[in-house]
Protein backbone atom coordinates (compact mmCIF):
# COMPACT_ATOMS: atom_id res chain seq x y z
CA UNK A 1 0.00 0.00 0.00
CA UNK A 2 1.30 3.37 -0.93
CA UNK A 3 -0.73 6.01 0.18
CA UNK A 4 0.75 7.57 3.43
CA UNK A 5 -2.36 9.65 4.34
CA UNK A 6 -6.31 9.39 4.83
CA UNK A 7 -8.27 12.22 6.12
CA UNK A 8 -10.79 10.72 8.01
CA UNK A 9 -14.21 11.80 10.04
CA UNK A 10 -16.43 10.52 13.29
CA UNK A 11 -19.51 12.18 12.84
CA UNK A 12 -21.80 12.41 16.16
CA UNK A 13 -25.27 13.66 15.35
CA UNK A 14 -28.41 12.77 17.66
CA UNK A 15 -31.43 11.00 15.35
CA UNK A 16 -34.76 9.31 16.01
CA UNK A 17 -36.96 7.39 14.21
CA UNK A 18 -37.71 9.24 11.12
CA UNK A 19 -35.56 7.66 8.28
CA UNK A 20 -36.19 10.13 5.98
CA UNK A 21 -34.65 13.20 8.32
CA UNK A 22 -31.57 10.97 9.13
CA UNK A 23 -30.77 10.40 5.58
CA UNK A 24 -30.92 14.19 5.13
CA UNK A 25 -28.47 14.84 7.82
CA UNK A 26 -26.28 12.28 6.48
CA UNK A 27 -26.23 13.78 3.29
CA UNK A 28 -26.19 17.58 5.02
CA UNK A 29 -22.71 16.00 6.83
CA UNK A 30 -21.14 14.46 3.69
CA UNK A 31 -21.03 17.60 2.62
CA UNK A 32 -19.47 19.38 4.89
CA UNK A 33 -16.75 16.73 4.97
CA UNK A 34 -16.45 17.53 1.49
CA UNK A 35 -15.34 21.23 2.14
CA UNK A 36 -12.92 19.98 4.70
CA UNK A 37 -11.50 17.63 2.08
CA UNK A 38 -12.37 14.46 4.23
CA UNK A 39 -11.44 11.34 2.85
CA UNK A 40 -14.05 8.64 4.84
CA UNK A 41 -16.90 9.83 7.15
CA UNK A 42 -18.16 7.26 9.76
CA UNK A 43 -21.65 7.68 11.54
CA UNK A 44 -23.15 5.78 14.11
CA UNK A 45 -24.37 2.07 14.34
CA UNK A 46 -27.97 2.25 13.58
CA UNK A 47 -27.87 6.31 12.47
CA UNK A 48 -30.37 5.90 9.71
CA UNK A 49 -33.16 4.30 11.95
CA UNK A 50 -32.54 5.83 15.11
CA UNK A 51 -31.00 2.55 16.75
CA UNK A 52 -34.66 1.59 17.30
CA UNK A 53 -35.04 -1.71 19.13
CA UNK A 54 -38.96 -2.25 19.48
CA UNK A 55 -40.61 -4.63 18.27
CA UNK A 56 -43.82 -3.09 16.37
CA UNK A 57 -41.04 -0.65 14.54
CA UNK A 58 -39.63 -3.62 13.00
CA UNK A 59 -42.43 -5.56 12.35
CA UNK A 60 -44.22 -2.51 10.04
CA UNK A 61 -41.05 -1.52 8.94
CA UNK A 62 -40.48 -1.20 5.06
CA UNK A 63 -37.44 -2.14 4.44
CA UNK A 64 -38.03 0.05 0.80
CA UNK A 65 -37.61 3.23 2.72
CA UNK A 66 -34.44 2.41 4.02
CA UNK A 67 -33.18 1.16 0.81
CA UNK A 68 -34.01 4.30 -0.90
CA UNK A 69 -32.24 6.00 2.28
CA UNK A 70 -29.22 4.14 0.89
CA UNK A 71 -29.00 5.01 -2.61
CA UNK A 72 -29.18 8.50 -1.81
CA UNK A 73 -26.02 8.17 0.40
CA UNK A 74 -24.80 5.92 -2.19
CA UNK A 75 -25.34 9.20 -4.55
CA UNK A 76 -24.61 11.36 -1.89
CA UNK A 77 -21.40 10.17 -1.99
CA UNK A 78 -20.45 9.84 -5.49
CA UNK A 79 -21.33 13.60 -5.71
CA UNK A 80 -18.93 14.70 -2.91
CA UNK A 81 -16.09 12.12 -3.90
CA UNK A 82 -16.55 11.50 0.27
CA UNK A 83 -16.18 7.41 1.57
CA UNK A 84 -18.45 6.60 4.35
CA UNK A 85 -19.66 4.27 6.95
CA UNK A 86 -22.86 4.22 7.57
CA UNK A 87 -25.08 2.34 10.20
CA UNK A 88 -28.36 0.49 8.62
CA UNK A 89 -30.01 -2.63 8.45
CA UNK A 90 -30.08 -5.29 5.36
CA UNK A 91 -31.69 -8.04 4.89
CA UNK A 92 -30.25 -11.52 2.88
CA UNK A 93 -32.15 -14.62 3.03
CA UNK A 94 -34.75 -13.90 4.79
CA UNK A 95 -32.50 -12.55 8.04
CA UNK A 96 -32.65 -9.10 8.95
CA UNK A 97 -28.90 -7.75 10.13
CA UNK A 98 -27.89 -4.87 11.93
CA UNK A 99 -25.18 -3.67 9.78
CA UNK A 100 -22.58 -1.01 8.05
CA UNK A 101 -22.94 0.07 4.89
CA UNK A 102 -19.68 0.56 3.20
CA UNK A 103 -19.15 3.31 0.58
CA UNK A 104 -16.59 4.24 -1.11
CA UNK A 105 -15.66 8.14 -2.67
CA UNK A 106 -17.11 7.23 -5.83
CA UNK A 107 -20.28 5.52 -4.99
CA UNK A 108 -19.05 2.05 -5.42
CA UNK A 109 -20.76 -0.03 -2.45
CA UNK A 110 -17.68 -2.31 -1.34
CA UNK A 111 -20.50 -4.02 0.90
CA UNK A 112 -21.97 -4.59 4.43
CA UNK A 113 -20.36 -5.20 7.77
CA UNK A 114 -23.21 -7.16 9.93
CA UNK A 115 -22.81 -7.04 13.84
CA UNK A 116 -21.38 -10.50 14.79
CA UNK A 117 -21.91 -10.65 18.60
CA UNK A 118 -25.45 -8.88 19.28
CA UNK A 119 -26.48 -7.27 22.92
CA UNK A 120 -30.06 -7.52 22.95
CA UNK A 121 -31.22 -7.01 19.87
CA UNK A 122 -34.06 -9.21 19.21
CA UNK A 123 -35.30 -8.12 15.56
CA UNK A 124 -31.48 -9.11 14.20
CA UNK A 125 -29.35 -12.26 13.44
CA UNK A 126 -25.46 -12.13 14.35
CA UNK A 127 -23.50 -12.06 11.25
CA UNK A 128 -21.23 -14.38 10.15
CA UNK A 129 -18.41 -12.51 7.56
CA UNK A 130 -15.02 -10.74 8.91
CA UNK A 131 -14.33 -8.47 6.16
CA UNK A 132 -11.64 -6.09 5.09
CA UNK A 133 -12.58 -3.56 2.56
CA UNK A 134 -10.66 -0.74 0.95
CA UNK A 135 -11.83 2.62 0.93
CA UNK A 136 -9.57 5.54 -0.88
CA UNK A 137 -6.88 2.77 -1.33
CA UNK A 138 -6.97 1.53 2.34
CA UNK A 139 -7.68 -1.48 3.49
CA UNK A 140 -10.10 -1.43 6.46
CA UNK A 141 -12.43 -3.38 9.22
CA UNK A 142 -14.80 -2.51 11.12
CA UNK A 143 -17.07 -3.33 14.59
CA UNK A 144 -20.31 -2.23 15.83
CA UNK A 145 -20.88 -1.89 19.30
CA UNK A 146 -20.89 -4.54 21.15
CA UNK A 147 -18.66 -6.39 18.93
CA UNK A 148 -15.81 -4.10 20.51
CA UNK A 149 -15.45 -6.58 23.07
CA UNK A 150 -14.20 -9.16 21.55
CA UNK A 151 -10.42 -8.22 20.90
CA UNK A 152 -9.74 -11.14 17.58
CA UNK A 153 -12.52 -9.11 15.44
CA UNK A 154 -9.84 -6.37 15.59
CA UNK A 155 -6.92 -8.63 15.42
CA UNK A 156 -7.06 -11.07 12.97
CA UNK A 157 -8.19 -8.37 10.14
CA UNK A 158 -4.72 -6.15 11.56
CA UNK A 159 -2.81 -9.46 10.73
CA UNK A 160 -4.37 -9.48 7.53
CA UNK A 161 -3.43 -5.86 6.26
CA UNK A 162 -5.92 -3.40 7.58
CA UNK A 163 -4.12 -0.73 8.66
CA UNK A 164 -7.79 1.39 10.29
CA UNK A 165 -10.86 0.14 12.45
CA UNK A 166 -14.20 1.95 12.20
CA UNK A 167 -15.96 1.22 15.02
CA UNK A 168 -20.02 2.37 14.88
CA UNK A 169 -22.17 2.32 17.98
CA UNK A 170 -25.35 3.42 19.88
CA UNK A 171 -23.62 2.02 23.51
CA UNK A 172 -25.60 2.10 26.78
CA UNK A 173 -26.66 5.69 27.88
CA UNK A 174 -24.52 8.35 30.08
CA UNK A 175 -26.32 7.17 33.01
CA UNK A 176 -25.04 3.80 33.11
CA UNK A 177 -22.02 4.96 35.02
CA UNK A 178 -20.66 1.95 35.91
CA UNK A 179 -19.52 0.97 32.16
CA UNK A 180 -18.39 4.47 31.28
CA UNK A 181 -14.52 3.51 31.76
CA UNK A 182 -14.58 0.29 30.01
CA UNK A 183 -16.65 1.83 27.25
CA UNK A 184 -13.59 4.48 26.67
CA UNK A 185 -10.76 1.73 27.51
CA UNK A 186 -11.66 -1.20 24.76
CA UNK A 187 -11.34 0.92 21.44
CA UNK A 188 -8.13 2.57 22.87
CA UNK A 189 -7.43 -1.22 24.10
CA UNK A 190 -7.76 -2.38 20.23
CA UNK A 191 -6.21 0.40 18.64
CA UNK A 192 -2.51 0.20 20.61
CA UNK A 193 -2.63 -3.91 21.00
CA UNK A 194 -2.92 -4.30 17.17
CA UNK A 195 -1.01 -1.03 16.48
CA UNK A 196 -4.11 0.08 14.04
CA UNK A 197 -5.84 3.37 13.96
CA UNK A 198 -9.55 3.51 15.69
CA UNK A 199 -12.11 6.11 14.09
CA UNK A 200 -15.10 5.47 16.97
CA UNK A 201 -18.27 7.11 15.88
CA UNK A 202 -21.25 6.86 18.75
CA UNK A 203 -24.24 8.41 19.55
CA UNK A 204 -24.53 11.61 21.66
CA UNK A 205 -26.77 11.95 24.55
CA UNK A 206 -29.55 13.66 24.57
CA UNK A 207 -29.62 16.78 27.02
CA UNK A 208 -33.82 16.75 26.96
CA UNK A 209 -33.60 13.21 27.38
CA UNK A 210 -30.72 11.09 28.76
CA UNK A 211 -32.38 7.69 28.09
CA UNK A 212 -34.14 8.06 25.21
CA UNK A 213 -34.14 5.06 22.59
CA UNK A 214 -31.43 5.57 19.77
CA UNK A 215 -29.07 8.34 22.04
CA UNK A 216 -26.17 7.43 24.03
CA UNK A 217 -22.93 8.57 25.82
CA UNK A 218 -21.12 10.92 22.71
CA UNK A 219 -17.62 10.83 23.41
CA UNK A 220 -16.67 9.51 19.34
CA UNK A 221 -12.86 9.99 18.69
CA UNK A 222 -10.00 9.11 16.73
CA UNK A 223 -7.16 7.29 18.13
CA UNK A 224 -3.66 6.69 16.82
CA UNK A 225 -1.89 3.09 17.10
CA UNK A 226 0.18 4.09 19.91
CA UNK A 227 -2.80 4.78 21.86
CA UNK A 228 -3.09 8.29 22.51
CA UNK A 229 -7.10 9.69 21.53
CA UNK A 230 -5.98 12.05 18.79
CA UNK A 231 -9.71 13.99 19.07
CA UNK A 232 -12.43 12.79 21.27
CA UNK A 233 -16.70 14.66 21.53
CA UNK A 234 -18.16 15.33 23.88
CA UNK A 235 -21.00 13.60 25.51
CA UNK A 236 -23.76 15.53 24.29
CA UNK A 237 -22.56 17.56 21.04
CA UNK A 238 -23.75 17.18 17.63
CA UNK A 239 -19.89 17.47 16.20
CA UNK A 240 -17.54 16.32 13.41
CA UNK A 241 -14.09 14.79 14.43
CA UNK A 242 -11.78 15.27 11.64
CA UNK A 243 -8.26 14.25 11.50
CA UNK A 244 -5.13 13.35 8.97
CA UNK A 245 -3.96 9.76 9.77
CA UNK A 246 0.03 8.91 8.98
CA UNK A 247 -0.80 5.60 7.41
CA UNK A 248 2.97 4.32 8.12
CA UNK A 249 1.99 5.07 11.74
CA UNK A 250 -0.64 2.00 11.62
CA UNK A 251 2.20 -0.95 11.58
CA UNK A 252 0.25 -3.93 12.70
CA UNK A 253 3.37 -4.82 14.33
CA UNK A 254 1.88 -6.18 17.26
CA UNK A 255 -0.70 -8.20 15.73
CA UNK A 256 1.77 -9.35 13.56
CA UNK A 257 3.52 -10.60 16.04
CA UNK A 258 0.80 -12.92 16.91
CA UNK A 259 0.73 -14.74 14.32
CA UNK A 260 4.51 -15.02 14.06
CA UNK A 261 6.25 -15.28 17.14
CA UNK A 262 6.73 -18.69 17.50
CA UNK A 263 4.49 -19.68 20.59
CA UNK A 264 1.83 -21.96 21.34
CA UNK A 265 -0.36 -20.06 19.64
CA UNK A 266 0.57 -19.23 16.65
CA UNK A 267 -0.88 -22.07 14.25
CA UNK A 268 -3.92 -20.94 16.00
CA UNK A 269 -3.65 -17.28 15.23
CA UNK A 270 -2.84 -18.26 11.49
CA UNK A 271 -5.88 -20.39 10.82
CA UNK A 272 -7.94 -17.34 12.40
CA UNK A 273 -6.59 -15.03 9.84
CA UNK A 274 -7.50 -17.18 6.94
CA UNK A 275 -11.22 -16.49 8.24
CA UNK A 276 -10.91 -13.01 7.39
CA UNK A 277 -12.83 -12.26 3.96
CA UNK A 278 -10.43 -10.22 1.97
CA UNK A 279 -12.09 -10.35 -1.27
CA UNK A 280 -14.47 -7.44 -0.81
CA UNK A 281 -10.41 -5.53 -0.08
Amino acid sequence: MSKRWLRVAACQICTDEDIEKNTCEIVDRLRVCAREQVDVVAFHEGILYGYCNRPDFWSHLDQGRIEKAEQRIVQACRETGVAAVVGSTHLKDGQRYNSLLVIDRDGEVQGRYGKIHLAGEHWCVPAQHLPIYHLCGVPCCFLICHDIRYPELVRLPAAAGAKVCFFCSCESSVTAEHKLSAYRAMPISRATENGIYVVMSNAPADISDINRTGSSHGESKIIHPDGNVMVEAGMFSNEILIRNLDLHQASGNIALRAVHDETRLREWMRAGVKLVNRAGA
